[in-house]
């Protein structure tokens, strides 16, 4: 009777693992919830402080100046929001393929500070332009896991993404800010993606915290002559995201 108390201790306190055999399952599928930060990588063209844009390229800014100058040009990361589905198929001990769509939506803010000059007058101006963004994401992931520790794993993954912007090109934006130019973006995007998370078993489910970086590989803006598209040699995105997964 005594020897049994610690035994019944022991295995109370040091349990069995919930889901024990949730990992010899072949596919597994679940859900995303996420938050993410966008931000954009931007190389302005070589001689942007010293060239002089004339009044055709900058149709939006009243009084109409005879000419402009571009100081600056900076971009305001925003934060967003994405809901995912999650498929995964094991292919090994430590790795797993992943194929996770997914719908996010998130703005994100471009400020231009300029100098304007108009019948010998200087003045300084800042304009912010908003790109609101849809996006379809189909990325592919391979999952790289620890050994699982009772109910606790860690894992590492990488990945390549393919993103359809379904909003940033709207011809609903056109037609609200038809007395500005409004700042487009390409509605195609490659990302590299890579980050870290951790795995929680639980009675009935699988419940992941995962944080990722991901890099876009394309420029993505849209030049149409103006001050505002033209003033810019390359401009990436740029992803930080925070997702909740069940599976």
């Amino acid at each position: 009777m005594v020897a049994l108390i610690p035994l019944k201790g022991s295995s109370q306190r040091f349990g069995v693992p919930n889901m024990s055999t949730y990992d010899n399952d072949k596919f597994h599928f679940g859900f995303v919830l996420g938050a993410n930060l966008s931000y954009l990588t931007i190389k302005p063209i070589a001689d942007m402080n010293t060239r002089m844009w004339s009044s055709e390229y900058i149709p939006d800014i009243l009084p109409l100046p005879d000419s402009a100058l571009i100081l600056s040009i900076e971009g305001i990361p925003t934060p967003g929001f994405v809901i995912s589905i999650v498929s995964d198929m094991k292919i090994g001990d430590h790795f797993n393929l992943r194929f996770i769509p997914s719908l996010a939506f998130g703005d994100r803010d471009m400020v231009y500070n300029l100098a304007t000059f108009r019948d010998g007058d200087t003045s300084v101006i800042s304009v912010t332009k908003r790109i609101p963004s849809t996006y379809i994401n189909f990325p592919l992931e391979i999952k790289f896991k620890s050994k699982r520790y009772r109910n606790f794993r860690t894992y590492l993954m990488t990945g390549i993404q393919y993103t359809l912007d379904l909003a940033s090109q709207a011809k609903k934006r056109e037609q609200k800010n038809s007395d500005q130019k409004i700042v487009k973006f390409n509605q195609n995007d490659l990302y590299a993606q890579a980050g870290i998370g951790f795995d929680f078993y639980n009675e009935w489910f699988k419940f992941g915290i995962e944080i990722k970086m991901m890099y876009g590989l394309m420029d993505i803006l849209t030049r149409e002559a103006n001050i505002y598209t033209d003033g810019i040699e390359k401009l990436n995105a740029k992803i930080f995201q925070v997702s909740l997964t069940f599976e």
